[in-house]
């Protein structure tokens, strides 16, 4: 077995991570065209095609690569920029509990962070909605490996709410729940 060093380890983790957000958009693609198929039940699909709003295509894109960019900044521990992404008044949900972004900052990010980093996770976005300047991305995850010395096989699943404001979209509420996943018969 190789052991990196820690410079090594973190370029390996964020080539891994661009990697996991190109593939995460192209999923996202498939999920945009379902929203977009969906948009034409409401009257502002009509705007939408000759051009008077943002498309639905890149909103859902925009907003999944936020989502992504949370993700990839717990997996290296980017503490600004997961607290950049996170609004002010911002609701994470788990196990439970709710925190606001404080608690979050002093406490649970840190334990998100270490984690992300020992335990690989395969998230899937399920399904991406984009109503004017909100979108909730639904995704699944299943998180494979060791932390704290003990083995980790989950399956997972999250809701993140976003806004858009100034043309950046930024995460409102966090809802992550997980079980252990059972062994193949």
């Amino acid at each position: 077995m190789t052991v990196l060093k820690p410079a090594t380890r973190t370029s390996l983790v964020r080539a891994t991570l661009a990697v996991v957000a190109v593939m995460t958009l192209a999923v996202t693609q498939s999920a945009a065209q379902r929203t977009a198929q969906h948009a034409s039940e409401t009257p502002s699909a009509i705007a939408v095609a000759f051009g008077a709003q943002p498309s639905v295509r890149t909103d859902s894109a925009d907003a999944v690569a936020a989502v992504a960019k949370f993700h990839a900044a717990l997996a290296v521990g980017d503490t600004a920029t997961v607290l950049a992404l996170l609004s002010d008044d911002v609701a994470i949900l788990e196990s439970g509990g709710a925190e606001d972004k404080g608690h979050y900052r002093s406490g649970h990010m840190n334990g998100d962070i270490a984690f992300a980093k020992a335990v690989q996770s395969v998230r899937t976005v399920t399904s991406v909605r984009v109503s004017g300047n909100a979108a909730w991305i639904t995704s699944t995850s299943v998180t494979q490996g060791e932390s704290n010395g003990r083995p980790v096989n989950s399956a997972g699943a999250e809701l993140v709410v976003l806004t858009r404001e100034s043309g950046m979209w930024t995460i409102r509420a966090i809802h992550w729940s997980s079980r252990a996943r059972r062994a193949a018969p």
